[in-house]
């Protein structure tokens, strides 16, 4: 939870970027996936994705 607020916390900070409206392109960011390796979203563009969050399996948080 706390990379999830982190990762929409420096992409909308208050003052900085607005919040996106339904339709609107995302801005570009990059996470690691579950192997560790790094996606960019803008490798992405034009196709689907889904992004899915949740806590690693025994470990806290």
């Amino acid at each position: 939870m706390k990379l999830l607020k982190h990762i929409f916390g420096e992409l909308f900070r208050k003052g900085r970027r607005p919040m996106l409206k339904a339709g609107e392109a995302a801005p570009d960011f990059d996470l690691l996936d579950h192997l560790g390796r790094r996606v960019r979203l803008g490798e992405l563009r034009g196709r689907r994705i889904v992004l899915w969050f949740y806590p690693k399996a025994d470990t806290p948080g």
